[in-house]
């Protein structure tokens, strides 16, 4: 009884911080970002914003991201991991708050710098969160544990699908309270969990090599590659083929379902079949999926495509991320993990704001949805000649 009893207490303390990681992508990532886009009909429809002014904002969010790629590990080996972390929950919390509130004039400056906050709030947690975690885990459970940090973005993505839609017929603000409540009581939950011996470390400069590069270069296509079905999918569904907003939220909650599997199943395709033949299933996938809009406005074949394309938001995290340690030493690969982060922030938040003029000077998102098909089959190419 004693044994099992410290066996217990061992995996508990094991699992603690895993579910903290859990929560800070759920909050970042999951919440901070994906919620967003099932509130866009919304905002247009309440007249929050414009249509163009909602694509920005969302836009936006994604240069935030940037930011917060290119300085978390700054930031964290300035004030510890573990305080950065804190922090960086803090202020996605706060961004929900603050854009509860409606002023007015200068409405879409202080919307669009919130949204900022969220993203730079999202880049930190993904730079510092499992890197700083996963050591404290035993080696047997590292890739269940990498798995188990990464679906918090899968989980997100499904609960403001299947709840956005039942707030938002109560109004905008009660959605963003709600999502700034949630996120407190996350915050608040693993506020203790995250070890108090996690510092940020000081690792040895990194020497990029041409393999890293590349790997970093398709990560970052990817990333562009996925953004039509990121940002757009719920409008384009609810607004753009006239569904409505239900549907539309619909199709987010197959999207969240598709993401809340996607690095489980991929990780393990990756056991079977190794990391680069992986990538090129998965890209073939994603460029299928994104072209379907193109070919149909069905609902049964977008479904579909929803939640491939979903699948592999959080499938390519832990394919890139065991591509970045299979090429460096085991020092230099939170560095590297770190320099392909940026590359995804920079793919996202180009083509982000790319499209999103693309969608207003076209009035439609057919243009978008074959740059994204172009850019992963960009991608698909240089992955085949390496």
């Amino acid at each position: 009884m004693q044994v099992a009893t410290a066996q217990t207490g061992q995996a508990g303390s094991t699992w603690r911080p895993v579910f903290a990681g859990l929560s800070a992508s759920l909050v970042g990532i999951g919440l901070a970002r994906f919620a967003y886009t099932p509130l866009i009909p919304a905002l247009i429809a309440d007249g929050w914003l414009s249509p163009s002014d909602a694509y920005y904002a969302g836009a936006a969010n994604l240069a935030g991201y940037l930011i917060g790629a290119l300085v978390g590990r700054r930031v964290g080996a300035r004030i510890g991991a573990r305080a950065a972390l804190q922090s960086m929950m803090l202020l996605a919390t706060l961004s929900f708050a603050a854009c509860a509130l409606r002023l007015g004039t200068g409405e879409v400056v202080w919307f669009t710098v919130w949204r900022v906050a969220a993203g730079i709030a999202g880049g930190v947690l993904m730079v510092l969160a499992a890197p700083a975690l996963v050591p404290t885990v035993p080696e047997r459970r590292r890739g269940l544990a990498t798995g188990a940090i990464f679906i918090g973005v899968g989980l997100g993505i499904l609960i403001s699908g299947t709840v956005m839609p039942l707030l938002v017929a109560h109004g905008v603000v009660p959605a963003w309270v709600a999502l700034g409540v949630a996120s407190a009581l996350l915050t608040l939950w693993s506020w203790g969990a995250w070890p108090r011996a996690v510092v940020a470390a000081h690792l040895p400069p990194l020497s990029p090599t041409p393999g890293l590069l590349r790997v970093c270069l398709i990560y970052g296509l990817n990333a562009g590659g996925l953004t039509p079905f990121m940002v757009f999918l719920v409008d384009y569904v609810a607004r753009g083929l006239g569904y409505g907003i239900a549907i539309g939220s619909g199709f987010w909650v197959l999207f969240g379902a598709g993401a809340s599997l996607g690095a489980l199943v991929m990780g393990g395709l990756a056991d079977r079949i190794g990391m680069r033949g992986t990538v090129i299933v998965a890209l073939v996938a994603q460029a299928l999926s994104t072209a379907t809009p193109l070919a149909t406005s069905a609902l049964l074949p977008l479904a579909i495509a929803a939640f491939v394309g979903g699948a592999f938001v959080t499938g390519v995290l832990p394919i890139t991320l065991g591509r970045v340690r299979s090429l460096l030493p085991a020092a230099q690969a939170t560095a590297g993990w770190s320099r392909a982060t940026v590359f995804w922030a920079v793919g996202q938040a180009a083509a982000g704001y790319a499209f999103a003029a693309l969608a207003s000077w076209t009035g439609g998102m057919t243009a978008v949805f074959a740059c994204g098909v172009a850019l992963l089959v960009l991608a698909l190419a240089l992955t085949a000649t390496e």
